[in-house]
């Protein structure tokens, strides 16, 4: 009985978590005199828990600030394409957290309760890992049409900022967000090519750090700045080529070892919850671990 109360208490708990950051206000806070009084009782429950998940939000955030995580989660958020705040992000993963708990106490008890509560943040970690990874992968595929815009906006006349502009409103997310980010910084008075260095930084890209220093070396030296982004194009063309014959020619690969990685804890767990007493036979007995280690032996020969 105990384990099921502590499962739906958490339940409870990520439902309201939840609820914060679903119903957070997004408007500016204006003083209470100016504010239009809620005309029902379900505006007046809906702005409660606005303010309510608005001092939580805030709370939150002031809890990074003050110890400098603000930055560096909110540059992890960007680099994967979440559009959240560090607060909301992590009031999420709260919410995750406690369901996850919650589930896990119900089916197993307290401590696998405390397992996928402790595996909850490792998971969000990397889904923000799996996505940044394949935002830069996605970046770097349409880098080649990227620079074929910007050979096409030189060619009809365009200055290279405005080139840059306007290859932004035709690109495809994340290759618009990134140069919508370099004009805003150039017309904050950042450098152009500190901007673009800090692109291919920050997505590591190698190709368009080659595309920021031929943009360096033409606005010192001058010369058909078109003219190299076409053949920058068309070396990236060809390495972009090769990389999808490697990713296609290795994907058979790396499925059957992510299969073969997961079919033993798959297995295990199939007997735990099909014949609970098989569970305890590979850890509490000398014969368990004996079979254990025979066929790892076998498996690690048969490999070899």
């Amino acid at each position: 009985m105990a384990p099921l109360l502590t499962g739906f208490g958490l339940l409870v708990l990520a439902g309201l978590l939840g609820l914060f950051v679903v119903f957070r206000s997004r408007t500016p806070r204006l003083p209470m005199d100016r504010r239009r009084p809620p005309r029902s009782p379900r505006e007046q429950e809906t702005s409660q828990l606005s303010r309510l998940t608005g001092v939580t939000t805030e709370a939150v955030s002031e809890f990074l600030e003050e110890r400098g995580w603000t930055r560096r989660i909110a540059a992890a958020l960007e680099n994967a394409g979440i559009k959240a705040s560090p607060a909301d992000f992590l009031v999420l993963v709260a919410a995750g957290a406690a369901a996850a708990a919650a589930i896990g106490t119900i089916a197993g008890g307290f401590l696998l309760g405390v397992l996928f509560l402790l595996a909850a943040p490792v998971v969000a970690k990397v889904v923000v890992g799996f996505l940044t990874n394949r935002r830069k992968r996605v970046f770097a595929d349409q880098l080649d049409n990227t620079l074929q815009l910007f050979s096409g906006s030189l060619r009809a006349g365009h200055s290279l900022l405005r080139a840059v502009d306007a290859v932004a409103k035709e690109s495809e997310v994340p290759t618009s967000e990134e140069l919508t980010r370099i004009v805003n910084e150039t017309r904050l008075g950042m450098d152009l090519d500190t901007s673009m260095s800090q692109v291919a930084k920050r997505m590591g890209s190698e190709d368009f750090s080659w595309v920021a220093q031929a943009i360096g070396i033409h606005r010192e030296v001058g010369g058909d700045l078109a003219e190299v982004l076409d053949r920058v194009a068309g070396t990236i063309r060809e390495r972009n080529q090769i990389r999808r014959q490697v990713r296609t020619l290795s994907a058979e690969g790396k499925l059957s070892a992510y299969i073969l990685m997961a079919l033993p804890l798959f297995i295990s767990a199939l007997l735990m919850f099909i014949s609970p007493d098989y569970g305890p036979f590979g850890f509490e007995r000398g014969e368990g671990a004996g079979l254990v280690t025979v066929s790892r032996a076998l498996g690690v020969s048969g490999t070899g």
